[in-house]
């Protein structure tokens, strides 16, 4: 586990910076004002402070594409890349007319004609046009979707590491599943083994759990112990590097025999793997289960991976959002397959899939349990 704090890697940093680039132009912004944290991090490579909540707006990086100079607040300098002069940082300030000072600093806002922002509040709303006197402020956040959705190479591999990650953390939790166990103690395990592998920030708090004989998607209430032929789901998310990682497994505990349960998931599954294809629209995804008889989860059956959560969300909630977008080469996603029996349980299983030019490309290697 690094113990220094690092800017990514010089190829992932500026493959990622060359697309935000790219969607600047086909969108027609002259600088882009970034304050959500996955986003100032894909341009400018630098970790910042994990959160798990929201906060307000702040400019956190600004991109100006006339130079691809970034600008970036930091209040010191570890973990910046070499590529970002210490003269185009600055610091964190509670007047907001100090941002206004910094932000006119910058060479190129006096006379930028269209300026993005990911996000805005009332009060940059107000201040940012002292900023930027000739601009029209704009929506930037869909220039930054469009670069995020598709992955350079060098982001494919930091998310097969985070993958692995959770992939080894999730076979130790199945290695600990007997009767009698507890639910806590095969979560406590698997995210032992994922700070273990150095990753202390999880994906997602749901790690293991005794599905429901009587409801579709009902948890059992409390931490309870797991019975003989129980069906445990596992769902392993990691954070590695700003990456999110992600695979879930259900294993039966011993005593059971959900065979045809298993089909009806592999069926499922091969139909929503041959859906994973580059030009497709992604409510295929959604037929999927159609096609089985299977009813849609009321979880996504697919959302993008990436530096955070990445477009596009798929699900039953959204048909108009799922029809519109098109897979396209370098997407990754992470697909769930989901099937119910009353009296047996649920079998949960998801996996990282890569949309490349010949189809779909699993990211996954953790074995499903066969009967």
């Amino acid at each position: 586990m690094a113990t220094e704090v690092l800017p990514d890697d010089r190829a992932l940093r500026l493959g990622r910076r060359e697309r935000a680039l790219a969607h600047m132009e086909a969108h027609d912004l002259d600088i882009l004002v970034l304050a959500r944290m996955a986003n100032v991090r894909y341009v400018t490579g630098s970790p910042g402070l994990w959160t798990a909540g929201t906060h307000p707006f702040f400019p956190g990086a600004v991109v100006v594409r006339a130079t691809g100079a970034v600008h970036a607040l930091m209040t010191w300098d570890e973990g910046v890349p070499d590529d970002i002069p210490r003269e185009h940082l600055y610091g964190l300030t509670w007047n907001p007319m100090n941002w206004v000072t910094a932000l006119q600093g910058i060479e190129g806002t006096a006379t930028a004609r269209r300026v993005g922002t990911d996000t805005i509040s009332p009060t940059f709303a107000q201040l940012l046009p002292y900023a930027f006197p000739a601009a029209e402020l704009v929506d930037g956040e869909p220039a930054m979707r469009a670069a995020r959705q598709v992955k350079t190479p060098e982001e494919v591999v930091a998310l097969r590491e985070a993958v692995g990650v959770a992939e080894a953390s999730l076979a130790k939790a199945v290695a600990e599943l007997r009767p009698g166990v507890t639910e806590q103690h095969l979560s406590g395990v698997l995210l032992e083994a994922a700070a273990a592998g150095g990753v202390s920030t999880p994906a997602t708090q749901e790690v293991a759990w005794v599905t429901s004989r009587e409801h579709p998607w009902r948890k059992v209430n409390g931490d309870r112990r797991v019975g003989a032929g129980d069906l445990v789901a596992f769902t392993s998310g990691v954070v590695a590097g700003g990456y999110i990682g992600e695979v879930a497994r259900t294993w039966p505990a011993e005593g059971g025999n959900p065979g045809s349960l298993y089909g009806r998931w592999d069926e499922l599954w091969a139909r929503l793997l041959d859906a994973c294809r580059p030009g497709a629209p992604a409510d295929d995804l959604l037929a999927a289960y159609d096609t089985v008889g299977e009813p849609l989860p009321p979880m996504p059956v697919a959302r993008g991976l990436g530096l955070g959560f990445d477009p596009p969300v798929v699900a039953s909630g959204l048909p108009a959002t799922a029809a519109e977008e098109r897979l396209e080469p370098g997407m990754a996603l992470a697909v769930t397959g989901y099937v119910w029996q009353e009296g047996v349980g649920a079998v949960l299983g998801r996996q990282a899939v890569l949309i490349t030019d010949d189809g779909a490309e699993l990211l996954t290697s953790s074995p499903v349990w066969k009967p």
